[in-house]
């Protein structure tokens, strides 16, 4: 027995035995630069995050835009794309058999769309075009804008 424990000390002397620690101090210091970290990046995460969802809702309203007018030229026929503000939705529908082909909602999109420059109906030709050029404006609950424009050749550009 007394083997084991003289081979234990040779070796607590070789240094083989080494216990690293951290103090408590070190531990609170690390805490308190993480902290400040965290504090400083948060606000600017939300904001870009607010911007980005701003932009993607109108990537998307953009898209249901362009998809309305090709609908419009594939079926040869009218496309009428209704915003319904209470439902927070937009609604794609054939003009001649007032059949709804597909509806978009961008109610937990975290956005506000303020009723277009014409009204809340666009309207596109079989040949593409639209009815009446339009600007439709986007407003993110933080206060980020994105505007996107409906020409009369039927393009939905985003600005």
């Amino acid at each position: 027995m007394s083997f084991g424990f003289n081979e234990a000390i040779r070796e607590a002397q070789r240094g083989y035995m080494k216990q690293e620690g951290r103090t408590l101090m070190e531990l609170m210091m690390v805490v308190a630069i993480t902290g400040i970290v965290a504090t400083t990046a948060v606000p600017n995460f939300l904001a870009f995050n607010s911007r980005t969802q701003a932009h993607c809702a109108t990537e998307e309203i953009a898209s249901e835009l362009r998809l309305a007018r090709q609908l419009a030229m594939t079926y040869r026929d009218r496309v009428r794309v209704v915003f319904d503000f209470e439902q927070q939705a937009l609604v794609a529908q054939f003009v001649n058999g007032a059949t709804t082909h597909h509806v978009y909602r961008y109610g937990g999109k975290g956005i506000v769309i303020e009723e277009p420059s014409a009204g809340p109906e666009i309207i596109f030709h079989p040949s593409g075009r639209s009815a009446t050029a339009t600007t439709i404006q986007l407003r993110s609950k933080e206060g980020q804008v994105q505007m996107l424009t409906v020409g009369l050749t039927g393009r939905v550009s985003i600005l």
